[in-house]
């Protein structure tokens, strides 16, 4: 039987060869497209995946209560987790982990800039990261000590065995002996890092970090499993653990300031990292989720497609329907064959699909930054492809199996067949849904396009077009006076001043801030920084009073504030007002207009400036003169610094990154929105074609009777464009609804204006018109003597 199903799908293949072309077409198109998406699902659902203790394995988190506000960090104090191993029994290890730096490494005549972190002793008893060399117990035991990836290992010593008890110089300062040697990072780790030094270094070289009070470095924890395999439950240990920094960090409540720990599991970290009121809300889950619906979303519009295309075919197909119920053949029967067909047209439309994705997947892998590859060797790729071919050609075929199947044989052969109203309606709902899900593209494209490009070209309130940001270490830090001097000399330099971080990104923030007349009991946090003179200068924002200035001894203990933080305070008038932070008293010399300090997901937060050294020098160029400032900056650079190879990044390239998600989810719904209006067209096309053959007389007569071309391509249009009005209406609240969710994640944003829907109602119109008239024109010109004469 199978075979005959066979036979018998291949000839109406073959004899219905347009048909059948925009038939897997369209499927094609559609499993391809949700196949990079499931893909990529796959992929991201893989991120941090591989750890064998990941059941176990958790993020110690802050919840702080301050201002009537509440907001979560991942920053904990410096010494949280060797105390927390030491409080509490359910946790069997526990390691700090600090933030990302590029330093300079040396061995020999060899140079280079490497990204790396700082970790606790416990790391490599935590983390499914195999050591090539050494041992997991005395990794990271000592301050000297450096553990290695094995690029780091290959490049500098030849191989993960060679670097073993070997010594590299950092920042031409102080040298590392090679501890252990780990393999590279898998492409699907969430945190990243070539080398790994000791907790104990980062405290030596950071004492800072050894106050309760700060919150810059992360922890992470895995809980005991005892003898039966049971595991702590990370529940009553995060109740015991709650208010553990209470007991730290006495005085606290008294400055109007609640810390709490809480556990986030560090496998859901990657996928849910965003947090609302101090609790969790969404992170890169929400795009998944999106995605993951519009895969389902085009998948459903190719066997929509499949169904109307497969109707507009059924007059020819009812009487061979006919015939063989009259010969003896069951609905059932009749049912398989029609699934059959669909089977196999699904099954040439996978192996196009795979040939596309193949095609693509380098182009999509640029665009998404991943490194997702055809796993042929696992059983889930094999079970994804069967099951996505038996939904695909199931629902493909469903509706023209059992409308085909319920034919009365009797009025088939008599020629009498009319369809009733409710397969009309039904055919009609599904072009209506159809267009309704490319209307909900159409829109999303529209608001995520103007939302991006609205956070691209927004004022930020300083100027970052011709403004770069250069690593400051070796003789650029020590010597910094004499390379601002030095560099202003040269052609193409308007300004340079230094900051901790990027204008952006990279300040730290207090609570420990004072003033006349403020509440005790309440806690504000500022975001600080120590800055250079010409800060405002070289970012160019204004300020009201005065930057700090060389003629002014005294500045080293004055402050420059922000607009939001002299509302904060209170003061009417800030300049020459006293504030205190740290327990040091100073005066407000500046107040400079808000500018934004991250990104436009969050709002402008109180800013505090003091004098002093930074991370980061600042470059402004001189417009149109980027070429010679590079030149002057590489050349002066070379001869002061020669021991460390110059690292700049340009502020636009800097800010880019920041909406880096947001820049690649516009891109792939644009392709994804497009192939869904693609495909959504051959739907309309097979059911204009549908329309066209069963008006066919009834054009003839038209035209006998003298009725224009015109005035039938309206007729024959009329009824299209009221479904794709009624697509309209339908899909327009919802859009709206979802991308007003969407724009809530931004303190910046544009409004969802009326022109929109407006812009994509027409833009949907005129598609649905271009696909109609084909089929409208070619029937409107037939010859009516053959409209009449065709049965």
């Amino acid at each position: 039987m199978i075979r005959n199903y066979l036979k018998i799908a291949w000839r109406n293949i073959a004899h219905n060869k347009s048909f059948s072309a925009i038939n897997i077409l369209g499927l094609a198109l559609g499993m391809a497209c949700s196949l990079l998406i499931f893909l990529w699902i796959q992929d991201e659902f893989s991120v941090d995946a591989y750890h064998a203790n990941g059941p176990q394995l958790y993020n110690v988190m802050e919840r702080q209560f301050y201002d009537g506000k509440v907001e979560a960090s991942p920053g904990t104090p410096g010494l949280l987790a060797d105390e927390l191993k030491k409080e509490f029994p359910e946790i069997a290890y526990a390691a700090g982990l600090s933030w990302e730096e590029e330093r300079t490494f040396s061995v020999g005549e060899k140079l280079n800039k490497e990204k790396g972190r700082a970790a606790g002793a416990d790391w490599f008893k935590m983390f499914s990261l195999p050591l090539l060399a050494g041992s997991a117990e005395t990794a990271l035991n000592a301050p000297a000590n450096i553990a290695i990836s094995r690029k780091l290992a290959t490049n500098y010593f030849g191989s993960p065995q060679a670097a073993m008890g070997k010594s590299i110089r950092i920042g031409n300062k102080e040298d590392y002996q090679v501890s252990a040697v780990f393999e590279d990072i898998p492409k699907n780790g969430s945190v990243t890092y070539d080398y790994l030094l000791s907790w104990s270094d980062l405290l030596r070289h950071n004492e800072w970090l050894k106050e309760w009070g700060t919150n810059v470095p992360e922890t992470r924890i895995q809980l005991r499993v005892d003898r039966n395999g049971v595991s702590a439950d990370p529940a009553r240990l995060e109740a015991k653990m709650k208010s553990f920094l209470k007991s730290r960090n006495p005085g606290m409540e008294k400055r109007g300031l609640d810390v709490q720990l809480f556990l986030q599991p560090y496998q859901e970290a990657y996928l849910y990292s965003n947090f609302k009121n101090g609790y969790q809300n969404g992170g890169r889950i929400e795009y998944v989720r999106l995605f993951g619906i519009v895969a389902v979303f085009i998948l459903l519009i190719a066997c929509i497609n499949f169904m109307n295309l497969a109707t507009a075919r059924s007059v020819k197909r009812a009487r061979e329907v006919g015939v063989r119920k009259v010969v003896g053949a069951g609905r059932n029967w009749l049912i398989g064959q029609f699934i059959g067909e669909a089977m196999v047209l699904t099954a040439l439309a996978l192996v196009i699909a795979l040939g596309l994705v193949w095609v693509l997947l380098p182009t999509f892998n640029s665009l998404t930054e991943k490194h997702i590859t055809f796993q042929f060797a696992t059983a889930s790729f094999w079970f994804m492809l069967l099951g996505m071919t038996l939904v695909t050609g199931l629902i493909a075929g469903s509706y023209p199996a059992l409308f085909l199947s319920s034919l009365n044989p009797i009025r088939v052969l008599k020629g009498t067949i009319r369809f009733g109203s409710g397969a009309r309606l039904f055919r009609q709902g599904l072009v209506v849904f159809q267009f309704a899900l490319s209307m909900l593209l159409i829109i999303g494209t529209i608001i995520v396009y103007r939302q991006i490009d609205f956070i691209q070209t927004k004022n930020l309130g300083f100027d970052r077009e011709g403004m770069l940001y250069v690593s400051s270490e070796g003789e650029l830090a020590t010597k910094y006076g004499t390379f601002k001097q030095e560099l202003l000399r040269m052609p193409g330099i308007q300004a340079v001043t230094k900051m901790d971080g990027t204008p952006t990104n990279g300040f730290g923030s207090t609570g420990n801030v004072q003033w006349p007349g403020k509440d005790t009991t309440t806690s504000i946090q500022f975001q600080f920084s120590t800055v250079d003179y010409d800060f405002t200068k070289t970012l160019k924002v204004n300020v009201t009073g005065r930057d700090f200035s060389s003629d002014f001894g005294a500045d080293s203990a004055n402050f420059l504030i922000n607009e939001t933080a002299a509302r904060r305070i209170g003061y009417k008038d800030p300049i020459g007002k006293p504030l205190t932070m740290w327990g040091k008293r100073g005066t407000i010399i500046g107040v400079v207009a808000d500018y934004h300090q991250s990104s436009m997901h969050t709002p402008i937060e109180p800013f505090i400036a003091k004098l002093g050294q930074g991370k980061i020098i600042i470059v402004r160029i001189k417009p149109g003169q980027t070429k010679q400032a590079l030149a002057s900056l590489e050349t002066l650079a070379r001869q002061m610094n020669p021991k460390f190879p110059l690292t700049y990044r340009f502020a636009d390239e800097a800010f880019q990154k920041l909406y880096h998600s947001e820049t690649v989810v516009g891109a792939l719904v644009n392709y994804f929105a497009f192939l869904a209006i693609f495909i959504s067209c051959l739907g309309l096309f097979g059911l204009a074609a549908f329309m066209a053959e069963q008006r066919t007389k009834e054009i003839g007569v038209r035209k006998v009777l003298g009725a224009s071309v015109t005035s039938i391509v309206a007729l024959l249009s009329e009824d299209f464009l009221k479904l794709v009005l009624v697509a309209i209406l339908i899909s327009s609240p919802v859009a709206w609804y979802g991308m007003s969710s969407w724009l809530q994640n931004y303190a910046y944003k544009i409004d969802i204006e009326w022109w929109i829907f407006a812009l994509a109602g027409l833009l949907a119109i005129g598609i649905a018109l271009l696909t109609i008239s084909f089929q409208s024109i070619k029937a409107a010109l037939m010859n009516p003597v053959r409209s009449l004469r065709s049965e």
